[in-house]
């Protein structure tokens, strides 16, 4: 159905009608429940903390009362860029999401600063993330409220003397920074 046939179908429509349709879709359809939740009672603060829970704990795993080992760090990229995902799909404010997404970032290098990393993909995902992260903030324009966290970013990859280090360079000479 397009988009033309669907406004032509809902026209025809009663209010209550449409109400129903609406009710039904929220009870049966997880996403629809989860978007209306948001609009109608965005607590980005708290979104934006249990996000950052969920991506420190690829990296530094809890133990569990009464467990007798520490779970291994997994290091999902998967795991922020889900969740950067969803927030851009439910429409959270871009200062969050670039949050977020910076956020990622800096927990990883805390980490690799912390431990040896052989996986040249570790380095490579982080980079991905890195330019995700600047086109998504320059897109936003919001580049000047994070310019210092940004730079901060490319000054630890010199720090930890990261292989691709000159990738990250490369990204702040083309904005001209």
């Amino acid at each position: 159905m397009s988009k033309r046939d669907l406004k032509k179908y809902l026209g025809e429509l009663t209010k209550g009608q449409l109400e129903e349709q609406l009710i039904e879709l929220y009870e049966k359809f997880a996403p629809v429940k989860t978007y209306y939740d948001f609009v109608f009672n965005p607590k980005e603060d708290k979104l934006l903390q249990e996000a950052k829970v969920k991506i420190s704990q690829e990296y530094f795993p809890i133990k569990k009362p009464g467990a007798k080992w520490r779970p291994k760090a997994k290091m999902r990229r998967s795991v922020a860029q889900k969740l950067i995902k969803h927030f851009i799909m439910l429409g959270v404010d871009s200062y969050i999401v670039a949050d977020i997404m910076l956020y990622n970032i800096e927990i990883a290098q805390t980490f690799s600063s912390q431990n040896l990393i052989k996986q040249e993909l570790f380095y490579k995902s982080i980079f991905n993330s890195f330019d995700q992260a600047v086109n998504f903030i320059i897109s936003n324009g919001i580049f000047n409220d994070f310019k210092l966290r940004i730079n901060s970013i490319y000054e630890e990859t010199l720090q930890q003397k990261w292989k691709n280090k000159y990738d990250f360079e490369a990204i702040l000479d083309k904005i001209d920074y």
